[in-house]
């Protein structure tokens, strides 16, 4: 068991996404990082250095855990042996912070590496508000759920994606992680006005912010299309995004996620500083 004493929030500060080839770095200096954020499914085994790296790293920082793998948009009812995994992830390491995203991965008995998007209809918010009210009764704690990165919409959906998200949140409880640039990806691909989502988002329901780098490509007829790559550096768009966004929300506990070609860890406590230097002027002004 942790100390009772560490942290047990998330401060509205930057954190980087935990990456174990920083862990000597970080523990040296962390700079600018207040906090880390890791993926639960990475952390679900019974032992070994990743587990004692962690525990090294939970008394010194708090820690978000992100979940990748329960299909909370998913038709079948959630996988009761990966949600146990989870709670028993979550009783030892005491997380400031759980959260997940609005997607399906599973069909029938099979897994699918990917986070797929949903219809936006009645149908679809009933069972992803039963599989949240699930989640949060088995780990007795309040989660965040992140908003997608989409390339398409689908015909049936009754609501857009913000009406969609502010009714689960009401629904639930649960709170709401706003990934900036995924609206901005979203956005671009879809042709809708990124700036209009987040002024429309319920603002006050966030617990965490998500930042990170996306590549460029064209569709079939030659407009731009974004991936969610999680692989380079924010683009200056989606700083200004951001900023706007602070400018409404105030401080907010701000993830620089950088989860391929992961660079060395200057570069991404640089991108941390650049999100602290937006953080600080708006803490100072409240």
């Amino acid at each position: 068991m942790l100390d009772s004493s560490a942290p047990r929030a998330l401060p509205a500060a930057a954190g980087i996404g935990y990456k174990a080839q920083h862990f000597t770095g970080l523990m040296a200096d962390p700079g600018p990082v207040a906090w880390l954020e890791i993926h639960a499914e990475n952390y679900m085994g019974a032992g070994g250095r990743p587990l004692a790296q962690l525990r090294a790293l939970a008394e010194r920082f708090p820690i978000s855990v992100h979940g990748v793998g329960l299909s909370i948009g998913g038709e079948a009812p959630l996988d009761a042996d990966h949600l146990s995994r989870l709670r028993h992830l979550c009783d030892w390491l005491e997380p400031a912070s759980f959260s997940e995203h609005l997607a399906w991965s599973t069909h029938e008995t099979g897994f699918l590496n990917d986070l797929l998007p949903l219809p936006y209809t009645d149908a679809t918010l009933a069972r992803v508000c039963d599989h949240i009210d699930r989640v949060q009764e088995v780990l007795g704690r309040r989660m965040l759920l992140e908003n997608p990165s989409t390339y398409l919409a689908f015909a049936e959906s009754e609501m857009d994606e913000v009406s969609f998200l502010s009714e689960i949140a009401r629904r639930t409880g649960c709170g709401l992680l706003l990934d900036v640039n995924n609206v901005f990806v979203s956005a671009t691909n879809q042709g809708w006005d990124a700036r209009a989502y987040v002024d429309a988002f319920p603002l006050d329901a966030v617990g965490e912010i998500h930042l990170g780098g996306h590549d460029e490509d064209t569709d079939d007829h030659g407009r731009p299309l974004l991936i969610d790559s999680h692989g380079r550096a924010v683009i200056d768009p989606v700083w200004t995004l951001y900023a706007h966004t602070i400018a409404r929300t105030g401080p907010r506990p701000t993830l620089i996620e950088w989860d391929n070609d992961v660079p060395p860890l200057p570069e991404l406590l640089a991108e941390a500083a650049r999100a602290a230097a937006i953080l600080t002027p708006v803490e100072a002004a409240r």
